[in-house]
């Protein structure tokens, strides 16, 4: 290959990947408190969680795939039933300090959950974003009554690549213990059994 051919063939990879990652954006954790008043009373019963057939997977070993769903962590399969399981893991953990009279059930229906790929994670360094969004609601288990209607939570966290990740890899950490952990500190923060975790940052990537 000549080199001004491979010149060409390395700036438009630059190109695309450029493109992929972006200027930076902005993101946060967001979401309505419970009225303090309200989750007093509450046990935890059940967690109930929807993940649409209707959103889009995508499988792509590209950099930034479109599509509502990127999970790459757990072996190629369901991916509807593998994100159902990290977001109940996640909520079941914000929600286990409920300890009121009140059974209730907290609904959650994922709209969105746009982890990195491989290719974005080992190619990136200090960019990529976990891009978790669902909406979550409160209703008396034994009685059916919607104690919150369907509120939208933003989780969305700075995903650690290149160099950083390696490293938090080697110490035990992945993906999911990080996106469970992130979604489990905003469902608390949401209900009100522990700190406020809103906020937005800025960073290149999903």
């Amino acid at each position: 290959m000549s080199l001004s051919r491979r010149a060409a063939l390395l700036g438009f990879s630059s190109l695309l990947l450029s493109a992929c990652v972006g200027p930076g954006s902005s993101f946060r954790t967001e979401y309505t408190p419970v009225p303090p008043v309200l989750a007093s009373n509450w046990r935890l019963a059940e967690v109930q969680v929807t993940v649409p057939r209707t959103l889009k997977v995508s499988e792509a070993k590209t950099y930034l795939p479109t599509a509502d769903i990127v999970w790459r962590e757990d072996p190629l399969g369901d991916r509807y039933d593998q994100v159902g399981k990290i977001i109940e893991a996640a909520v079941l953990r914000g929600a286990r300090g409920l300890s009121g009279a009140r059974p209730v059930i907290i609904a959650v229906t994922v709209t969105r959950f746009h982890a990195l790929t491989f290719e974005a994670e080992q190619r990136f360094e200090n960019a990529g974003v976990h891009n978790i969004k669902f909406t979550a609601q409160v209703i008396d288990a034994r009685t059916g009554e919607v104690l919150v209607p369907a509120t939208q939570i933003r989780a969305e966290l700075p995903a650690p690549s290149g160099k950083t990740m390696r490293e938090l890899r080697r110490k035990g950490q992945s993906q999911k213990s990080m996106i469970t952990a992130h979604v489990a500190k905003t469902v608390a923060g949401w209900l009100g059994l522990g700190p406020d975790v809103r906020g937005s940052f800025s960073r290149q990537g999903n």
